[in-house]
């Protein structure tokens, strides 16, 4: 029963971060909020982990760094893998993957439910697919590229959770504090990177204009990806890191309260029921998003979300 419960809490709290992720996004480059993000959960982590305690072990550190890394690349191929949509396909096919396969690792490793919890397993993963469809009008087909971005963001995700499994007990929250130091250290190396090509680019073209190549410029940046950023790169509609300071610290806040419940879920239950119920976190992204900006749930994501609650329902009576 308390399993479930933390499991869709966690969900929600998951959900609400990406929320705050996406308004500050808005503000600022996506890598920028990750960035920012991380180091504010840090932060907190850090004064929690004043009254939580835990024993700083080689186990705890390293499967926590380890998870930072995993973390970092899910964030990245997620951003990439949304860019270039079609969201009402990838973002569920990314929440599915990230849910099956620490299901699956936890029930070859000898997790064993109740049959009841078996059934309620599949319901979840079916609720999953709905909560996080995103409708969109004359949606086109996935490229292969977005569709393994998807697959490797979701085995990423679903790679953080069987890290974090393995961590000791009685770690308390070390394990989060390392995810966190090494997620926020590799997204600003990421922004570094990205400010590299960006500036050599902007040289080149500064460089062809200086040389009267106009016309060279203009057919460069007409050709497919060249000198043209990805989306994380492009200018955001503010410059700076000012405008969505306050609401990426927030999602960091949000999301290291979400990890916390995430680790306390998968240490007292089973991490195949617990990643499955995480797994449903766009259910509080589209919440919010109905709440604060007013934005439609579609019937598809209602029957999701009633879908959840009885799979959690009966994930508690298995």
């Amino acid at each position: 029963m308390l399993t479930a419960v933390i499991g869709l809490v966690s969900a929600l709290v998951y959900g609400s971060a990406d929320f705050l992720g996406g308004l500050a996004s808005r503000r600022i480059s996506p890598l920028r909020v990750t960035a920012i993000s991380a180091f504010a959960g840090l932060a907190a982590l850090l004064v929690a982990s004043l009254f939580v305690g835990g024993h700083w072990s080689a186990a705890a550190v390293g499967w926590g760094a380890l998870s930072g890394v995993t973390g970092a690349i899910a964030i990245s191929l997620l951003y990439a893998c949304l860019a270039i949509g079609p969201m009402s396909i990838l973002s569920p096919l990314t929440a599915i993957v990230s849910a099956v396969v620490p299901m699956t690792w936890g029930l070859l490793g000898g997790e064993t439910l109740a049959p009841i919890g078996y059934v309620a397993l599949g319901i979840a993963l079916v609720a999953v697919v709905l909560v996080g469809f995103v409708p969109e009008k004359g949606a086109v087909r996935p490229s292969l590229r977005g569709i393994l971005m998807a697959i490797g963001s979701g085995a990423m995700i679903g790679a953080f959770f069987i890290l974090i499994d393995q961590t000791p007990d009685d770690s308390g929250l070390v394990p989060l504090v390392l995810n966190r130091t090494v997620s926020g250290i590799l997204m600003l190396a990421a922004i570094g990177v990205v400010a590299i090509a960006a500036r050599r680019r902007r040289m080149r073209v500064a460089a062809l204009v200086a040389s009267g190549g106009r016309g060279e410029v203009a057919a460069s940046t007409d050709a497919p990806g060249a000198l043209i950023p990805a989306a994380s790169e492009r200018e955001p509609i503010a410059t700076g890191w000012l405008p969505g300071l306050a609401l990426a610290i927030w999602c960091g806040l949000v999301d290291a309260a979400a990890n916390v419940l995430l680790l306390i879920g998968i240490r007292i239950g089973e991490l195949s029921v617990i990643s499955v119920l995480t797994a449903m976190y766009p259910a509080g992204t589209i919440i919010l998003a109905a709440a604060v900006l007013r934005e439609r749930i579609a019937p598809v994501q209602w029957v999701g979300l009633v879908l959840a609650l009885i799979a959690a329902g009966m994930l508690a009576l298995a």
